[in-house]
């Protein structure tokens, strides 16, 4: 199987990196006589997640202040949430996320969904350790606490960070594993949603990719019509979530975005959260698909439903590097 290479709109600045240079900019930029936003945005959105880290850590070694305090003292709104989030640690910055979609009135499942659905065994394995370690609770008993029925049971079994990693396929595990499938919903009466979870939760990318188109041969219906037809509500959403993302990744996280933006009014909190957590990581090839999918580019449709700093700011993030 080729390997296949995904490539983030930020980059590291290499040898461009200077973290004192850097946090005078920043420091003259916050302090002096108004605020400078340009200066603000163009190095953090000029440098990755590290080295933003080690500016912060310059930053208080040179001023004897506190980057984040001062960001916080200085600018207001969706603007400064965003330059907050981008100086949070990576995985850090996942666990915050998740806390949020847990804790206060009501449960945001969709967020919960979009990012346990779309997370490694290793980051989900990090998440899981940084929540522990920034709010001395754990991920899981919250999630359990938060959510129930079936839908808890997909949660807590991707939050295992056991799924196979094989990359090579077994045609008879393949096919057992897609006429259980179809055994378990369209050729029943109800469904035994278990035998959904356990394959969906367990089985290899390579491995679920194969188990889907074996599944159109034996029932002449894609495994998402199945789902939509055998399951409803927050399970179907989650069902679906992770075989959309199984199938196309980057297809998937499009989506996710144009749901932030399409319709009236901007969901700008999950718009933030996936534009910073993909923008080093696969977000040039998210903006190729979401191009292909929408026909606009992705920086204009960001352009097109933000304003101001916070705007300027994410489109400076959706934009490829050169």
């Amino acid at each position: 199987m080729a390997l296949v290479y995904f490539e983030g709109t930020v980059k590291p600045a290499g040898g461009n990196h200077d973290p004192e240079s850097a946090s005078h900019r920043l420091h003259k930029a916050i302090q002096g006589l108004g605020t400078d936003e340009n200066a603000i945005i163009e190095v953090l959105a000029g440098h990755i997640n590290y080295e933003r880290q080690e500016i912060k850590k310059m930053y208080k070694t040179m001023f004897g202040q506190d980057l984040v305090e001062d960001i916080k003292g200085d600018l207001s709104g969706l603007f400064e949430k965003l330059c907050l989030y981008l100086l949070m640690p990576s995985r850090m910055f996942d666990a915050y996320c998740l806390r949020q979609a847990i804790e206060g009135l009501g449960t945001d499942e969709g967020r919960l969904i979009e990012i346990l659905c779309s997370k490694t065994n290793g980051e989900i394995q990090s998440i899981k350790e940084e929540y522990q370690k920034f709010y001395n609770r754990s991920l899981e008993d919250d999630v359990r606490k938060d959510t129930s029925g079936h839908f808890q049971h997909i949660l807590i079994s991707l939050l295992q960070a056991n799924r196979s990693e094989e990359q090579e396929l077994d045609d008879a595990k393949v096919q057992k594993d897609a006429k259980d499938l179809y055994e378990a919903g369209e050729n029943k009466i109800g469904t035994n949603t278990s035998v959904f979870n356990a394959i969906l939760a367990s089985r290899s990318p390579p491995h679920l990719k194969a188990v889907f188109e074996q599944y159109k041969s034996i029932s002449q219906m894609d495994i998402e019509g199945a789902i939509k037809d055998e399951t409803s509500g927050n399970l179907c959403k989650a069902f679906l979530a992770v075989v959309r993302y199984i199938k196309d990744p980057m297809d998937y996280y499009a989506g996710c975005i144009n749901k932030c933006i399409k319709g009236v009014g901007t969901n700008d909190e999950r718009l933030m959260q996936l534009i910073v957590s993909r923008c080093e990581i696969d977000l040039k090839d998210i903006g190729e698909a979401y191009l292909k999918k929408y026909g606009e580019s992705l920086p204009l449709a960001i352009k097109g439903d933000t304003s101001g700093d916070y705007g300027k700011l994410l489109v400076k993030l959706a934009t490829p590097t050169e």
